[in-house]
């Protein structure tokens, strides 16, 4: 298979993260070149999503840490004299400490079969481990509010998504297309059926989401306000591990836990570049705040803040006028000059505000370190809360449905559209450097061939020890909890919400915690997926358990006391701690060329924006002159200043002149096959 790929590209990215994917669409539109590979059978390394069979395996993965078998170990002879090889690691070490756990009969799911599952195919490098697998057959209707415009979302703006939940998405161009059952369900094509020709694949991202009707350019946001349950009332019905087993395919869990700011910088980049089309969102309903031991709701909005129950008329007026004065803070330093060095915790027991005021701000809407954070720091996360606010709902976050994976695909998917070439499954072996210009020339891949490029793009956990000896990483601590009711049970199922736990003792971090519901299309019917995430103090397990037996019931039903009663119980759980390498300075890895650009993986930080930036950074470096991600042309607006300098067509064309820019732009999911995926 190696034989078929080009040996010169401008750009080639090793790695399908956030970043990278980002950089790859971006260059890809500007007319570059791009080969993006990965050794992994799924895209977005530690910024994917999987269901709960792929979770499973990729827990194994982790545990057992197998070693990578090398199909080229001679590869080192294809160095040249005047060359030098920079190694690349053939294992993955961001992920350490994976422990998981069943809180109920794990005996009972023996012989039980996934749903829809497919055979399962050898991996390279992982055997036994399962891709991506977003979507359900049977998953429930959800509804879609367009993200153009930033009114508040209305009744009369819900448009129903199609009715198939997994058909594919069609490239732009591309008549739909209904895929059978089995391919629906899965987002990779590495998972053809045994002994299916290695022949070109779908475009990353297929059968993730439905597609949008031509001529919209927003993504949808999922309907905000679900009607309340039947069974609101009633207890909850009762979940055990082989139906979670059986229901593995309407899981999409993340390994990192992210929402979107509704003004933030990778909304701004998905609208202004049109990669929202092949996405869709659900506006979080509500943020939530741990207090003395209790759970209660933060008022965000100003109707909120009047119509809460929570607070006295005296403290509404406090608040309103705290916002308001956050809001423009900039035009008032008299106001804080004096508390520039000191924390923002202090400076809030300066401004006369009740402790539950104190805490909602500092803990639930500027969700700053009570220690750490300056005044400052803490003013500009209040005032970013604020400007996202009404936007899209009454919150100032978005979820993307089907799990944080779906947008790295979104943006590998835009790549290639415009040309990019995609191999899942294949391993880098190192990169060549020319002695004589010390840049990059070229890598060499695992079956020994050589790709030139310009450019080079690589994720930092590819990178060796050695090349890595310099370097200071911080940790993530993770958790993901599958409970069986909401931590804070309302007339309505269908909430999404944030929750922000104080650390429970010195020297600790504040947790941040994501419940996500069915409708987020994460987890099956009748349960709910929750999310921990702090900086590493020691163990994920060590630095999050303590805040789960505050929040959840870790009992078995046999073992649950009258006090565990009312907490949800949790049915399973994961703890990880994942490497966070944001932050870190280029001059910090060992002897790279100028030529060659590192992305991070994913940070501890609640928004993307430190993906966004970093990704145009690099982008802007390699190519100062070009726009970065700039919206694709439409064939409409391009007006032709002589008719009579257009070609004639050749016999036997249908194409107008009017359609031939459309068909050059797309001509690489329809034509020569320019957008292939490949399996090693």
């Amino acid at each position: 298979m190696a034989d078929n790929l080009p040996t010169e590209f401008d750009v080639v990215v090793v790695g399908t993260g956030l970043p990278e994917s980002i950089i790859a669409a971006a260059c890809a539109r500007s007319g570059q070149r791009v080969l993006h590979v990965d050794s992994r059978n799924y895209y977005g390394g530690n910024w994917a999503s999987f269901s709960f069979s792929g979770l499973l395996s990729w827990i194994k993965e982790n545990q057992q840490k197998t070693d990578i078998s090398d199909e080229c170990e001679d590869w080192r002879k294809l160095i040249l004299e005047d060359e030098e090889a920079i190694p690349l690691s053939n294992k993955d070490k961001t992920i350490q400490h994976v422990e998981d756990f069943c809180f109920g009969d794990q005996d009972s799911a023996e012989g039980v079969e996934e749903a829809g599952a497919l055979p399962k195919l050898p991996v390279f490098g992982a055997p036994g481990a399962q891709g991506v697998s977003p979507g359900s057959e049977e998953s429930p209707a959800a509804e879609g509010i367009s993200l153009g415009s930033e009114e508040s979302p209305a009744a009369e703006q819900v448009s129903p998504r199609p009715e198939k939940e997994n058909a594919a998405v069609e490239s732009p161009g591309e008549e739909p297309q209904t895929p059978e059952p089995e391919q629906a369900l899965g987002a990779e094509p590495a998972r053809a059926a045994p002994g299916a020709g290695a022949g070109t694949g779908t475009a990353p991202g297929n059968g993730t989401a439905p597609s949008m009707a031509s001529g919209e350019s927003a993504p949808e946001l999922a309907k905000t306000e679900a009607a309340p349950s039947e069974n609101a009332a009633q207890e909850p019905k009762k979940i055990n591990y082989s139906q979670i087993v059986r229901e593995g395919r309407r899981f999409n869990i993340d390994l990192v836990s992210k929402l979107l700011y509704s003004r933030g910088l990778l909304i701004d980049l998905l609208i202004k570049s049109n990669v929202s089309r092949y996405a869709e969102f659900k506006n979080a309903t509500r943020v939530l705040a741990f207090r003395e031991g209790k759970i209660e709701q933060v008022p965000c909005s100003r109707a909120d803040v009047f119509n809460s129950r929570q607070l006295t008329m005296v403290e509404k007026r406090m608040l309103m006028k705290f916002l308001t004065f956050c809001l423009d803070y900039e035009q008032h330093p008299e106001e804080y000059q004096d508390y520039e060095n000191s924390t923002f915790a202090q400076f809030l027991q300066t401004r006369k505000l009740t402790p539950s005021l104190q805490h909602f701000i500092l803990h639930s809407i500027a969700m700053v370190s009570e220690t750490e954070s300056s005044t400052l720091e803490g003013l500009q996360a209040t005032r970013k809360f604020l400007q996202c606010l009404g936007r899209y709902g009454n919150t100032p976050f978005l979820f993307p449905l089907y799990g944080q994976g779906e947008i790295p695909q979104c943006f590998c998917r835009l790549c290639a559209v415009f040309g990019g070439i995609y191999c899942l499954r294949h391993a880098v072996r190192c990169l060549v450097l020319d002695r004589a210009s010390g840049r990059c020339k070229a890598i060499v891949d695992h079956f020994g061939q050589r790709i030139s490029a310009k450019y080079f793009i690589v994720e930092d956990s590819y990178l060796s020890e050695s090349t890595c000896t310099n370097v200071c990483y911080r940790q993530i601590s993770r958790a993901v909890l599958i409970t069986d009711q909401s931590v804070l049970n309302t007339d309505s199922e269908q909430q999404v919400s944030i929750l922000t736990v104080p650390p429970l003792e010195l020297g600790r971090a504040a947790v941040c915690v994501i419940e996500l519901c069915s409708s987020t299309m994460t987890c099956m019917k009748d349960t709910y997926l929750v999310h921990l995430t702090c900086p590493s103090t020691k163990t994920a397990r060590e630095d999050l358990e303590p805040v789960v037996q505050k929040l959840f019931n870790l009992h078995t039903e046999k073992e649950t006391e009258n006090e565990e009663l009312e907490k949800p119980r949790v049915l399973w759980a994961v703890y990880f701690n994942m490497r966070d390498s944001s932050g870190v300075e280029k001059s910090s890895y060992a002897g790279l060329p100028s030529n060659v650009y590192v992305c991070s993986g994913p940070d501890s930080a609640l928004g993307n924006d430190c993906a966004v930036k970093q990704a145009e950074t690099i982008f802007r470096e390699m190519f100062p002159t070009e726009e970065f991600c700039p919206p694709p042309p439409n064939p409409e607006d391009i007006i032709y200043e002589d008719e009579d300098q257009i070609e004639p067509e050749e016999p036997g064309s249908n194409n107008s002149p009017e359609t031939k820019p459309e068909s050059s732009a797309e001509e690489s999911t329809s034509g020569s096959g320019a957008a292939v995926t490949k399996e090693e």
